[in-house]
């Protein structure tokens, strides 16, 4: 099939990126891209519109969505039609911090590029093939049915991280995607087995608004004692927790680092991050049995040089060395900050979702 313009929206849980893609089968250019604040108001796909026509460049002949998830039903991509918008918004309920935003931009986009066919890219998809002894959670049987397991999430950035190492994918890969949202993953020969994220985004590492693992005698406690009810609690775990819940100040680790030499409580959120963070690592690590590489990639983990110092410090029992210079001038699309010393590499790679995205329309509709 000959090249395409593929135009990649990705809504998230704060803002809308989007790019416009020319792909063929040799890969894909990108034309231009921006970020908008959010995808739930109309006025993102009116910024979208605009920008294409301003770049005078021809309009998109195929859209791609990253949908976070997609429930037990839909874990590969595959193109949109009425019988899937009707999966996605059965399986809002997995994701409802993302869902409702993703659903109401690919309903703009629809009512924007009429017959224009569209894409759903699944961040569940690259966790599809998880190991039982990772996929299975320890609950009630009688439950699983109804597709309580461990989905995983940030696939299309794992999947960029994988294409973007090509030959130099090693056997034994972690990959810590650290922003608003963060996730560690062990990647072996290509293949997830193991991720901290579990059945929903909610999981795993401590985020920006979101609690990650916690102790599930706490909603009890909270329900019982609290009188709080299932709305109350998902607000509490995925705005007002992580980063946030304990700084008081921000989920956004910029503000964080402002506000630490005089703010006790944002250094404190820092170092808890960095904790959590570390404490994946090496629990993946275990799962692989060694590592040869690990590699930063998303918002803080491309751009902090801080938080990936403080990371890697506790990980030198397992052979990870930073070149400090390296780590501070660290710029993507790759940058090696492990020093010459070390036992395993240390890469930071950009997170390139909205090229996946492309990619992943183009290969659907060819």
């Amino acid at each position: 099939m000959d090249s395409l313009n593929v135009l990649a929206l990705n809504s998230g849980s704060s803002s809308l990126k989007f790019g416009l893609y020319r792909v063929d089968s040799t890969g894909a250019e990108k034309l231009f891209g921006e970020s908008v604040s959010t995808a739930e108001h109309p006025d993102a796909m009116t910024q979208v519109t605009n920008a294409i026509a301003a770049s005078r460049l021809p309009p998109p002949e195929a859209i791609g969505h990253r949908i976070v998830h997609g429930g037990p039903a839909l874990r590969q991509h595959c193109r949109i039609d009425d019988a899937v918008l009707q999966q996605l918004q059965a399986a809002a309920a997995f994701a409802p911090l993302h869902a409702p935003a993703a659903l109401a931009l690919i309903r703009l986009a629809q009512a924007r590029f009429p017959g224009v066919p569209q894409f759903a890219c699944f961040d569940t998809q690259f966790h599809a093939d998880l190991p039982d002894v990772a996929r299975v959670l320890p609950i009630a049987r009688e439950l699983l049915p109804y597709g309580m397991q461990r989905y995983g999430f940030h696939g299309l950035s794992l999947e960029s991280v994988v294409r973007q190492l090509g030959h130099g994918l090693p056997e034994r890969l972690v990959i810590a995607h650290l922003g608003n949202g963060a996730s560690v993953t062990a990647v072996k020969a290509g293949q997830s087995i193991d991720t901290s994220m579990g059945l929903t985004p909610s999981g795993g590492v401590i985020m920006g608004t979101r609690s990650g693992d916690l102790d599930p005698g706490v909603l009890v406690y909270l329900m019982r004692e609290k009188k709080l009810d299932a709305a109350r609690l998902e607000a509490l775990i995925d705005e007002h927790s992580g980063l946030l819940g304990i700084s008081g100040l921000s989920g956004d680790m910029r503000h964080l680092h402002e506000a630490a030499p005089s703010n006790r409580d944002a250094r404190l959120a820092i170092e808890m991050f960095c904790y959590s963070v570390r404490k994946q690592v090496a629990a993946m690590v275990a799962v692989l049995g060694g590592l040869d590489m690990l590699v930063f990639t998303g918002g803080i983990g491309e751009n902090d040089a801080q938080v990936r110092g403080e990371i890697c410090a506790g990980l030198a029992w397992i052979g990870v060395s930073l070149d400090e210079s390296r780590n501070r001038a660290a710029s993507s699309p790759t940058s090696r900050i492990s020093d010459d010393t070390s036992r395993c590499q240390v890469l930071v790679l950009d997170s390139l979702e909205n090229e996946q995205i492309a990619r992943h329309a183009w290969a659907l509709l060819a």
